[in-house]
């Protein structure tokens, strides 16, 4: 019989901090855990237990799912809901659970975007799925260009009003359009309390295009997805492409995100991080955290000795100027390498 899961005591005490998200009365902890990958029904339900298991004992109270996570789709959302019935339940309230919808989740018209339809019916698929009565926060998951916004916004207005969800949020919605999310949903008395967007060393598209400015101007957060570039700011491809790799799987990352030019890059950044301390993934986390208006950053993991390292980052040294204008001259071309 397999024993009963007990949270270690110290979960808030052993090393994890947490910022305030915007103007609001959430706290999220520097990291988060991702249910991207490495969650589906493809993985052992053991693997994706003993690393929940190991996240929370550690501070890790906020999991970021989406209902087409797995694979396949929904599948990381099961595999959330039965480690909630096996080993999450009575800690339901110490848990900030997100989800999305907005990419495609089943055939047809209504399985995609941002209507109405999809969203509130995803939504209930969704808490099905995870064995919850509610979310803590759900995202509209990225910016549908064809659906009227106000459609998509009252759609968050009327979950959070009934009760499916206790905070909204926006995930890769440009500058523009997320000031208009912002102002409908304050006017409607549901403040988004945040906005997902990709930012690492290497993409830093949020910071030049005024979204981190803006975000922090209306009060509302930001959470990091892809912070080690989806395995590129890591050790894992310094000597080539390793058979196991994303790269070599042909998912999301191609292989023609590591060119030359890149991995010289890597290599430097690699250098620098050794010089500090570390290894890659810290100093490329540590990076990310050194921003003030980033709320929290979500990490990935397919082991809990990827989780242990990445905690590491909490740890780490300040940045001093040299070395941030080292990381920019890396980054745009002068690589320095040893």
């Amino acid at each position: 019989m397999t024993k009963a899961y007990t949270p270690a005591e110290d979960r808030y005490d052993n090393g994890m901090k947490y910022r305030r998200c915007g103007k609001s009365g959430i706290l999220l902890p520097e990291i988060s855990l991702g249910l991207w990958h490495n969650f589906g029904a493809v993985n052992p339900l053991s693997d994706s237990m003993d690393m929940a298991h190991y996240a929370f004992d550690h501070g890790i109270c906020h999991f970021d799912l989406a209902n087409n996570y797995g694979p396949p789709y929904g599948s990381a959302e099961e595999t959330f809901g039965q480690i909630m019935r096996r080993s999450f339940r009575p800690y339901r309230d110490e848990l900030f659970i997100s989800t999305k919808a907005g990419y495609d989740m089943w055939p047809g018209p209504y399985g995609n975007w941002g209507s109405r339809k999809y969203l509130m019916s995803s939504l209930d698929q969704s808490l099905k799925r995870m064995n919850l009565e509610y979310v803590d926060l759900f995202y509209i998951h990225r910016y549908d260009p064809e659906t009227p916004l106000e459609e998509t916004l009252q759609a968050l207005v009327d979950i959070v009003r009934q009760g499916k969800a206790l905070y909204v949020g926006i995930s890769r919605w440009p500058k523009e359009a997320a000031k208009t999310g912002y102002d409908y949903l304050a006017a409607h008395d549901v403040p988004c309390l945040i906005y997902q967007g990709r930012y690492n060393i290497f993409d830093r598209d949020v910071e030049e295009s005024g979204i981190l400015d803006q975000a922090k101007e209306n009060g509302v957060g930001f959470i990091a997805f892809s912070p080690l570039a989806q395995g590129l700011l890591t050790d894992r491809y310094l000597d080539g492409i390793p058979a196991d790799s994303r790269i070599a799987h042909g998912g999301h990352l191609k292989k023609e995100s590591l060119t030359e030019t890149r991995l010289h890059q890597i290599k430097a950044l690699n250098e620098m991080a050794e010089r500090r301390g570390q290894n890659l993934a810290e100093m490329s986390l540590s990076w990310v955290l050194k921003d003030e208006r980033v709320t929290s950053v979500i990490v990935g993991a397919s082991s809990v000795n990827q989780i242990e390292k990445n905690l590491r980052a909490l740890q780490s040294p300040q940045f001093s100027r040299e070395e941030l204008q080292q990381i920019n001259d890396i980054c745009s071309g002068d690589c320095g390498l040893e």
